[in-house]
């Protein structure tokens, strides 16, 4: 037992002070990609062709613009692009409130979500319990979010915490692009939850189906069943992208103003 409290206090205070205090991103973490339209050519087709999921796509009058919700985050099209049109910056926070607002270019300005309404507010500000339904993920996504569990994020400071039974919780986050043999547990689920309630869909399958987008076994991500109230890009979206995607819900984030 003594060891135990010798080690505890050896390593000291572990939990990060997120949102307040936001920790530099590793030089290898892929974040929101920038887009230099101006020097974008006409004829080039690089970033398109490599592009495993069609995420990137280029109109005469828009330019190039990529989709974050198809988006896996590989940078194969940065690593490609030879006048470095596309890059990959270290801003973590991606959570949308519209499909429509994950697609970003060179004029566009990204939009970030806001919390939910004030009635809700009241509700889940101080306790906002979740049911996670993973609808066929390959688990990446889950593994991120169990890390936020762990000494380092202590989700449950913030009042946030998953449950057991979608009769106890709030809301419904969902991860993987919702297989056919899930899709009956995913409806049940959602019907079980209480109102009011919001969904969350987090990481590229859940979005818009990601690398199984095509596949006849499989939807297009979570909103071709049932309502999603915020979107989380990522392929996984990091542990950082996920928990400031969940106090945006509930307005905990230092970082929105």
């Amino acid at each position: 037992m003594l060891n135990v409290l010798k080690t505890r206090i050896f390593q000291k205070y572990r939990t990060s002070k997120y949102p307040e205090d936001i920790p530099e991103m590793p030089d290898l973490y892929k974040g929101m990609p920038q887009i230099n339209g101006s020097h974008c050519l006409d004829s080039c087709r690089d970033c398109l062709d490599i592009c495993p999921v069609d995420a990137i796509t280029k109109t005469a009058d828009k330019g190039l613009s990529i989709d974050l919700g198809k988006c896996i985050f590989c940078g194969e099209c940065a690593y490609l692009c030879r006048h470095e049109v596309i890059t990959f910056g270290h801003e973590h926070r991606m959570t949308v409130t519209e499909r429509s607002e994950l697609i970003i270019s060179s004029d566009s300005e990204f939009k970030h979500a806001e919390s939910v309404k004030n009635e809700l507010l009241r509700i889940f500000k101080r306790s906002f319990r979740l049911r996670q339904v993973s609808a066929g993920g390959c688990n990446a996504c889950e593994a991120d979010i169990n890390v936020l569990d762990t000494i380092g994020f202590d989700l449950s400071r913030f009042g946030i915490s998953f449950v057991a039974s979608p009769r106890h919780a709030d809301g419904l986050l969902v991860t993987g692009p919702v297989t056919k043999n899930m899709e009956v547990a995913l409806l049940k689920t959602y019907e079980a939850i209480p109102a009011p309630k919001i969904v969350i869909a987090v990481g590229a399958c859940a979005v818009s189906g990601g690398l199984f987008e095509n596949h006849a076994e499989t939807y297009k991500g979570v909103a071709d069943l049932i309502p999603v109230d915020f979107y989380v890009p990522g392929c996984p979206p990091h542990p950082l992208t996920i928990l400031d995607g969940l106090l945006t819900v509930i307005k905990r984030n230092a970082t929105i103003k």
